[in-house]
């Protein structure tokens, strides 16, 4: 499960159709790289700290989402993680804010930060919607399992943020695989 984990958080930034082969190679206009800080190291400078969480169920099926911003893309929950937060602190908001998670217990972490760079375009659309200039983004990933009822789960989150996603389901990884869309601009 974690190698199929690992491969499968390469994929989140770019929304690809098919996995890249080989894992690490991008279009000229990305790039993937890892570096092996550890969570209380810093990520490479120029890039947003963020965490992606790969929430598991009893079944072992993971819990992905529909964007409601790029229609027929499906993902899982990420977000920044705030000034001087902890990842693992920040996984678990994020989970809450987009999710309405709060049941679910940390199983693993990647143990070092995964990087891309943004395309130009959504660089500078995003250095215009965030206020900063981002190279792109260091993600800290983390596997979860749901310890809570399925009731729980409401994509309109805690009420904290906008909300991010129209449908979920849990899936297995090569359903996972087959949902996951081609890569577009941000709206």
């Amino acid at each position: 499960m974690a190698v199929l984990w690992r491969s499968f958080s390469l994929y989140s930034p770019f929304h690809l159709s098919v996995p890249p082969k080989p894992i690490y190679s991008y279009s000229s206009q990305s790039s993937c790289t890892c570096s092996s800080s550890s969570s209380m190291e810093a990520p490479p400078q120029g890039y947003r700290r963020n965490v992606g969480i790969c929430l598991i169920n009893s079944s072992k099926k993971i819990f992905s989402a529909s964007r409601l911003d790029i229609p027929s893309a499906w993902q899982m929950p990420q977000g920044g993680i705030d000034d001087n937060e902890d990842p693992k602190v920040a996984a678990l908001r994020e989970l809450k804010e987009e999710t309405g998670v709060s049941s679910a217990e940390i199983l693993a972490e990647v143990p070092y930060w995964l990087t891309y760079d943004f395309p130009p375009e959504v660089r500078e659309k995003l250095k215009h919607q965030w206020g900063s200039d981002w190279k792109g983004q260091a993600q800290k990933w983390f596997l979860l399992k749901f310890t809570g009822k399925e009731e729980e789960i409401n994509l309109l989150g805690d009420g904290t943020e906008k909300p991010e996603f129209g449908e979920w389901s849990w899936m297995t990884p090569e359903q996972i695989v087959e949902h996951v869309s081609t890569p577009l601009l941000l709206s």
